[in-house]
């Protein structure tokens, strides 16, 4: 049995992906707690809320006054504080044993009927719930970034993963007014397994002088009517978390999915990226 009324949903993470569910949440209708090991962390994540919902109440966006959403919102250091809510997205470091850390202490705290969701965009959710009790409650529900703008989310079945909790990740996603599609628990699932490899070549092709990278994106983006090329893509996502996925994914599928040489160059030069000022482009 899954617990299917929600009224109350937990966040681990208060990072980007951390802070954009728990801002969607928010926004429609739900009491959120969004947790992070430090106080610093829970403090950056509403600023990153805050800055969010100025930008889209600026555009017309929003049906409710930004600090009513805001109020929706708890922010807290304690795992415990989370053990009250209906369903928790899990949204740490794509690390497994992070991941796998987390889920425990979630199994501790949280009672047996609550979903328990990981955001991970690479890692197996098998593995991540292989050690606990009722692996059948956990599933993947990838958003992706910027959670407030983007559509889409990945609903990924774990091999234990049972069709109640699915339905409920389906519908708990609709509500938040986001379009899913559905994963199997295989590695990169839908979306990183065909971006990765993308944004990899689109950065080989510009270090082989294949064209300049305003061209690569370019092309891209008036050829195949994408909104963003790789190269500007990859500097809204972070080098960082591009070259992460890419490794993960070299290692479980082999060297097609090889990082290319100039990511893991640009990363290891602290340029990662929008988030820096500096990656293949410069930002303010």
């Amino acid at each position: 049995m899954v617990r299917e009324q929600l009224d109350r949903i937990g966040v681990v993470g208060a990072g980007t992906m951390g802070s954009g569910i728990a801002q969607v949440a928010a926004a429609n209708g739900y009491e959120v707690v969004m947790r992070d090991i430090e106080t610093e962390y829970v403090e950056n994540g509403f600023d990153t809320i805050d800055d969010s919902l100025g930008r889209l109440e600026s555009r017309g966006d929003l049906e409710e006054e930004p600090a009513t959403i805001r109020d929706r919102i708890e922010g807290t250091t304690l795992l415990d504080d989370l053990g009250d809510c209906d369903l928790v997205v899990e949204a740490a470091l794509e690390e497994l044993a992070v991941k796998r850390d987390v889920f425990a202490d979630l199994e501790r705290v949280c009672d047996e009927d609550i979903v328990l969701a990981t955001n991970t965009s690479t890692l197996s959710i098998t593995s991540i719930a292989s050690d606990l009790e009722r692996p059948e409650r956990v599933i993947g529900l990838h958003f992706m970034n910027p959670v407030p703008v983007m559509e889409g989310v990945e609903v990924v079945v774990g091999e234990k993963t049972t069709d109640a909790v699915t339905d409920l990740a389906h519908d708990l996603a609709a509500d938040l007014g986001k379009t899913t599609w559905e994963a199997d628990d295989k590695p990169g699932f839908v979306t990183n397994r065909i971006l990765m490899p993308w944004i990899n070549e689109g950065i080989r092709a510009y270090d082989e002088g294949v064209a300049s990278k305003e061209d690569i994106d370019a092309g891209m983006e008036l050829g195949t009517n994408v909104p963003m090329g790789p190269l500007t893509l990859a500097d809204h996502i972070g080098l960082d978390v591009c070259l992460h996925a890419s490794e993960t994914l070299h290692e479980e599928l082999g060297d097609r999915y090889k990082p290319a040489y100039l990511l893991k160059r640009k990363v290891e030069a602290g340029d990662l990226g929008k988030k820096t000022g500096r990656g293949f482009y410069e930002y303010e």
